[in-house]
């Protein structure tokens, strides 16, 4: 009965032990997938993270048809579609922030600035930060940020990035230089657009 004992101990350690070891390795990237609802439409959109120095950085392509009917409501489908027309070159990025035990990150400990200084900086300077790589080899600079304050409700930091000229059907690949915290050039590659469910 001892053997077994000792067996079912021994069996539950290493269970245990690899269990830790698991999750200390963190992948550096990961892709994912988010979903847009709106009403009875839906879509699906890739989302790509990359982890550095405890905070991850995760872009998502946004879908242009969701903002047009969340702006103008599903009554006028005809304007829907002259709205998406006029605007199908443009691409909006949502970009979070977030340190990976929920802290706060415009704090002055990850910034080397004051609180107020990273809000002004990304409310207004860091559109300067961003690219995106065309498919055929453009790079169009960023044209606007909406930086979307959350007063310290979410754990996270979104930004929505607007890019304009980029062809319906290129892929294209975010470039951030981050000088916010300090990390460095980054890339995230959206290899497909928004799929409509």
């Amino acid at each position: 009965m001892s053997i077994l004992k000792n067996i079912s101990f021994f069996l539950i350690g290493v269970l245990l032990l690899s269990s830790c070891q698991k999750e200390k390795k963190q992948p550096q990237s990961k892709i994912e997938y988010k979903l847009f609802n709106l009403e009875q439409a839906g879509w699906k959109s890739k989302a790509v993270s990359h982890f550095f120095s405890e905070i991850e950085y995760k872009a998502t392509l946004v879908p242009l048809q969701y903002y047009i009917l969340k702006n103008e409501g599903n009554s006028d489908l005809e304007k829907v579609d002259s709205i998406y027309n006029s605007v199908k070159n443009e691409r909006v990025l949502e970009i979070e922030f977030q340190h990976e035990k929920e802290d706060d990150l415009l704090k002055s400990e990850y910034t080397n600035r004051n609180y107020e200084e990273s809000v002004k900086y990304m409310s207004f300077y860091i559109e300067k930060d961003f690219k995106v790589v065309t498919q055929s080899g453009d790079t169009i600079n960023c044209s606007g940020v909406t930086f979307e304050r959350n007063f310290k409700v979410a754990p996270f930091k979104r930004l929505l990035l607007h890019f304009g000229g980029i062809p319906e059907e290129e892929n294209i690949q975010l470039l951030y230089n981050d000088q916010l915290f300090g990390n460095g050039l980054m890339k995230f590659k959206f290899t497909e657009t928004p799929i409509k469910l």
